[in-house]
């Protein structure tokens, strides 16, 4: 098979478009080809050698894929798949390449109503945001929600499941173009971080008491900021590192307010761990994407031996939504 092929650490034109062996599924695995994938910030770390695949996992690139089942590994003769089926998955790596190895577990049918390419932009983004809105901050209905990095992948599926969810949304974002987005898909407040204070606009827009709920992509730089954002009893998640992995946290402010910080990644987590958020997935989630209530967001597509035009295109940040590529 062809795969992107990281040669070394560095910028876009690192990644290569290569003959590879093919992989073989091990035990609670099947192979899947691979008809498309998008891109994550993760692959962006990975490229530039920040973010290595954890021990066992393919050094290609890529964490979801949609295509069809083209062989059953061992153990997984009764799971209720079929050669011939399509599906889309999440994966650990290795959706940059023609086929990938799936443990069986993080298998999704395509939602009905969802075109096989545009699936391959639902796997990451749902279980991330999923995992962590209900399983880690038990966001409630009639709670404030506050999404930072609207525009991106996990923003656009975070404001819309969100609102599905009965909360509030106000979301962040560098340009009034993916604010407008933003509002589309369900924010009820877009705030330009470019042009003001977003801590200064949520205490204004929650008449003082703040957000129950932050999903933030930012990390140390926005830390102090998230604090004083948050309302009593408040839940901030952090899920990316792009403002950095160091801050100070005033701790008084969150005894007073009886805050909670939770750091999380779904990457590194064991095969078992990542069934059960899949599964919570088809379950709570998939009915929604069916119903049209959330929906995929692909901002373009690319062929994926011209994956190093698409990290470009992510690193601009112009994009609203998931970057595609298809095998």
């Amino acid at each position: 098979m062809h795969a992107i092929v990281i040669n070394e650490p560095g910028d876009a034109d690192v990644l290569a478009w290569r003959e590879v062996p093919d992989p073989v599924p091990g035990l609670g695995e099947v192979l899947v080809d691979v008809t498309a994938t998008a891109v994550n910030r993760a692959d962006v770390a990975q490229r530039q050698g920040t973010y290595p695949p954890p021990p066992g996992a393919s050094e290609y690139p890529g964490l979801e894929c949609s295509g069809s089942i083209a062989a059953l590994g061992p153990g997984t003769e009764d799971s209720g798949w079929s050669v011939g089926d399509e599906v889309c998955a999440l994966l650990t790596g290795g959706g940059y390449a023609e086929r990938v190895a799936v443990p069986v577990g993080q298998l999704l049918p395509i939602p009905s109503g969802v075109s096989l390419v545009e699936a391959a932009t639902l796997p990451e983004v749902a279980c991330t945001v999923w995992s962590n809105l209900h399983m880690v901050a038990g966001l409630r209905a009639g709670e404030t929600l506050l999404v930072h990095g609207g525009g991106s992948g996990i923003g656009t599926f975070a404001v819309q499941l969100g609102s599905a969810l009965g909360a509030r949304v106000i979301v962040t974002a560098g340009s009034e173009a993916k604010l407008d987005r933003c509002r589309e898909l369900g924010a009820a407040v877009g705030i330009n971080y470019r042009e003001e204070d977003f801590a200064a606009r949520v205490r204004d827009e929650t008449g003082g008491s703040g957000v129950d709920v932050i999903l933030d992509i930012m990390g140390g730089s926005y830390l102090e900021s998230n604090i004083r954002s948050l309302a009593i009893g408040g839940r901030l998640v952090i899920i990316g590192l792009m403002g950095g992995r160091k801050a100070e946290i005033d701790l008084g402010r969150m005894l007073v307010k009886r805050l909670s910080v939770h750091a999380t990644t779904l990457r590194s987590r064991p095969v078992e761990e990542k069934a059960r958020i899949v599964a919570g997935v088809a379950e709570q989630v998939w009915p929604l994407v069916e119903a049209g209530t959330v929906r995929p967001v692909p901002d373009q597509t690319l062929p994926l031996p011209q994956a190093a035009e698409a990290h470009r295109i992510m690193e601009a940040s112009t994009h609203v939504g998931k970057i595609v590529l298809t095998a």
